[in-house]
């Protein structure tokens, strides 16, 4: 990361910063658009008051490439920073694999299944039992305009504040925790066999919950 005077700063600057009150929090993105926006939007909810207090950092990196991304990002921050990856099921291979290799070195996984609409649906109350990344879009898509009276765009820079004016995300919350309940009470252990389900509820409720409490 360069500074001031065009150099790039070392492990020992960087770890100088001062740390912010409420939490550091960076997240690794893969290529798609649609979970760097809803991220970017959620960042940029947070109250006036707290910001600089609570950071959220997202950036992008190819889905091979996630948890070494994040790994990367922990070491240049590792005294403050909290690391997640966020990624759809889709027709990633190594769904199980990423998720577990994210795990062992100490990253949070925000996943979906089968992508992260079936979370975005949670907003209007429910989580549909869709398959594939294809019906799962394509039917949120729909229920989207019907509430809203707006087309859906994948690649919309305020999906966040969209879902939230028009949706309920405390209910989404309880939604998505429910069926990840669910799947665990069933055996249902690996996440590329847990579908309909999402883990980015467990993001959105711990960094609403900082917000809640401090505002």
């Amino acid at each position: 990361m360069p500074n001031r005077n065009g150099k790039r700063k070392n492990r020992e600057q960087l770890s100088k910063r001062r740390v912010p009150e409420l939490g550091y929090y960076f997240i690794v993105t893969d290529t798609k658009e649609t979970e760097q926006n809803y991220m970017l939007g959620l960042r940029d909810s947070i109250p006036k008051e707290l910001q600089g207090k609570l950071v959220i950092k997202v950036c992008k990196a190819k889905t091979v490439d996630l948890v070494s991304e994040a790994i990367n990002m922990s070491s240049l921050q590792p005294q403050y920073g909290e690391p997640w990856i966020v990624f759809d099921r889709d027709q990633v291979k190594d769904f199980d694999q990423i998720i577990s290799a994210a795990l062992e070195k100490g990253i949070n996984v925000g996943w979906s299944n089968p992508c992260i609409e079936i979370w975005f649906s949670t907003y209007f109350g429910a989580m549909p039992s869709y398959q594939d990344s294809v019906s799962c879009c394509n039917g949120f898509a729909r229920e989207f305009t019907q509430v809203t009276g707006i087309k859906y765009d994948k690649a919309d820079p305020a999906i966040y504040q969209k879902l939230c004016r028009y949706g309920d995300e405390k209910q989404a919350v309880e939604i998505a925790q429910r069926r990840l309940t669910e799947h665990i009470r069933n055996c249902t252990n690996k996440p590329s066999e847990m579908c309909p389900c999402t883990t980015v509820h467990t993001f959105i409720k711990e960094i609403t919950g900082i917000i809640t409490k401090k505002s």
